[in-house]
């Protein structure tokens, strides 16, 4: 019992110490941000919204986001189906593919498109250089979602699900829009909300295209106004954190529901 309680009591110690390196530089910026000469007040979280360019930035940011991870499942989950299905010899391989974004520099990246593109429509017009925006978020995306899809993929039986669809008469867009997907909801959202944090936060590709993305727009508007500046960043990490309060009241959902079917 002794030692139960003492390691229980090491637990907590360091659960305490984590939170506390966590969330100390967080109440600094709330802190720093609603302290004025004339004292406390919130003033700079009322009028963020208000803010010349807010709205169009997030907008922007939320498009696109929204347009990534459209792509990112449209690409990602057909592949890791067909490859699960009839290759899996070549899932290592897929797994190595999705790991270079993680190693490969923001930076580096995107110097690397401009370069390979250059000359082209996609460096010569706004709307070449957004694809190029969608196109570079899809790629350091891709870990996330493919991990998140292929864990969903794994704790289904899709062999068995294919052969009964297709004895029903099935073909291959109907079993992977109706059977398949449904039962990835769960690691399809959990993919989802990550790439719209990463997406969201993002601020080397979106600056060195010259896009009006949020995080730039966070960047410009400290060098103003800087208490503004930090309310926002901590409504940003709210967003973060309400994305993955989704993901966790929706997994949660599914599986009661999948319990209460099997039973």
């Amino acid at each position: 019992m002794f030692v139960k309680k003492r390691a229980s009591g090491v637990a907590w110690f360091f659960f305490l110490a984590a939170a506390l390196y966590l969330l100390m530089p967080l109440v600094a910026m709330f802190w720093s941000s609603a302290t004025t000469p004339k004292g406390f007040t919130l003033i700079a979280y009322s009028q963020i919204f208000e803010t010349p360019g807010f709205s169009e930035t997030f907008l922007f940011s939320l498009r696109s986001a929204l347009l990534t991870i459209l792509i990112s499942v449209g690409l990602i989950v057909p592949t890791t189906y067909w490859v699960q299905l009839r290759i899996p010899r070549m899932r290592p391989v897929i797994e190595f593919l999705t790991i270079v974004p993680l190693v490969i520099p923001a930076l580096l990246m995107t110097f690397g498109l401009i370069r390979f593109f250059n000359g082209t429509s996609l460096t010569n017009s706004a709307n070449g250089t957004y694809i190029m925006l969608i196109g570079a978020y899809v790629i350091i995306s891709f870990p996330y979602m493919y991990r998140s899809v292929d864990a969903g993929m794994q704790a289904i039986n899709i062999r068995t699900l294919t052969e009964a669809a297709q004895s029903l008469g099935a073909g291959w867009g109907t079993i992977i829009g109706r059977v398949i997907f449904p039962n990835l909801l769960v690691a399809v959202l959990n993919g989802s909300f990550i790439t719209f944090s990463i997406c969201l936060g993002e601020f080397t590709i979106a600056s060195l295209l010259s896009q009006p993305a949020f995080t730039p727009y966070m960047l410009d508007l400290s060098t103003r106004q800087a208490d503004q500046a930090t309310a926002l960043g901590i409504i940003s990490f709210i967003l973060t954190w309400v994305s993955v309060l989704l993901i966790q009241v929706v997994s949660r959902g599914r599986t009661r529901v999948g319990i209460a079917g099997v039973r």
